[in-house]
């Protein structure tokens, strides 16, 4: 399946393949609180949010992104977005188990931003349960890696709580959304921690 055609289904979200079809659904959902992205790039009004869906599609169709709408199941509101990047196939040599595979070897989940109401719900918790199962179970991929700045406090407390592993502070590592050179903490999962952090985002999301 294309990931032009991926979705991701869940008890409380889809994730949608993003489209131009949810850009009025993204301003709603961050005309809601606009405060909460300090350090996040989220897009404000229909303009930002046209190029930042055009954008989206133009890492998808180049094959280093598969961007996504969070939308709730109930109610098809779309609650944020999120993605994978940094899609990475490594070289293996002829031979090897991996050799030939169209598939990542590893990849990055980002540019995941949520409305208000959604941040700290099972809405959220099941967003990432349903990516991270489909990068360690579909592309069986070796490990998923986070960046978040190094100054966003409650980003670094969502990682660590879902069990992801900080492996420490890339300096001077992007452009943040304050358009200043931002240190980034790098946290990742690899592929033999999957079966524990799926456990606990389940437990997570049940809970919550």
């Amino acid at each position: 399946m294309g990931s032009e055609s991926l979705v991701l289904a869940g008890k409380h979200v889809l994730l949608e393949p993003l489209d131009h079809r949810h850009v009025d659904g993204l301003v709603a959902a961050e005309a809601v609180d606009p405060s909460l992205y300090q350090w996040s790039p989220v897009p404000q009004g229909k303009v930002e949010a046209a190029r930042y869906v055009d954008t989206a599609l133009a890492w998808r169709d180049a094959g280093t992104a598969v961007p996504f709408a969070i939308v709730r199941v109930d109610t098809g509101a779309v609650l944020g977005s999120t993605r994978f990047w940094n899609l990475e196939r490594w070289a293996w040599p002829p031979g090897h188990a991996r050799h030939g595979r169209d598939l990542p070897d590893a990849c990055e989940i980002g540019y995941t931003w949520l409305t208000r109401s959604a941040i700290r719900t099972a809405a959220n918790t099941e967003a990432k349960l349903l990516m991270l199962t489909h990068a360690f179970e579909t592309w069986q991929v070796l490990r998923v890696c986070f960046h978040t700045d190094a100054r966003n406090q409650r980003s670094r407390a969502a990682l660590e709580r879902i069990g992801g592993k900080c492996e420490g502070i890339l300096r001077a590592h992007r452009m943040a959304a304050d358009f200043i050179a931002r240190d980034s903490v790098r946290f990742s999962i690899v592929a033999a921690e999957w079966p524990e952090v799926k456990r606990r985002l389940r437990q997570l999301r049940d809970q919550a």
